[in-house]
């Protein structure tokens, strides 16, 4: 897989434990390849954000696992029960993996697809706002 590294991001992974980078590499690539205008950077000062029209995810190590926050609005689905923490939360949802866990490729990069097409139709703000029915 090809794509533009942010070497801050680089950073951040290589300063990991290996296990950690075997994850954030795996959820790396593959928020890349569901969508290859996806751009990397680091936001809050250190850590890793993709973002394509808005957030897609961010990277935060935490020390016995890797928490993948995906900024969805509890809008898209999760028929494989991939969240872990966050289901009421109302702007971003937790993935968290622990070391020898197996990251769920295709539940993952599905939850990516659907938001990266979310944040194209104008956000999960918007579509929820859209999804409201009207007043009275």
């Amino acid at each position: 897989m090809s794509y533009e590294a942010d070497a801050r991001v680089d950073d951040y992974i290589n300063r990991l434990p290996e296990w950690q980078q075997d994850i954030c590499r795996q959820v790396r690539d593959l928020v890349h390849a569901a969508d290859p205008e996806v751009v990397e950077t680091i936001k809050r000062t250190v850590q890793p954000y993709f973002v394509l029209q808005g957030n897609v995810c961010a990277l935060l190590a935490a020390k016995n696992h890797v928490n993948v926050f995906v900024y969805d609005g509890a809008m898209v689905a999760d028929p494989e029960g991939i969240i872990t923490a966050g289901h009421d939360n109302k702007t971003a949802r937790t993935v968290s993996f622990r070391q020898g866990e197996p990251v769920n490729a295709p539940a993952l990069t599905a939850m990516f697809r659907q938001i990266i097409a979310n944040n194209r139709a104008g956000g999960w703000r918007k579509l929820q706002r859209e999804r409201r029915p009207a007043a009275p």
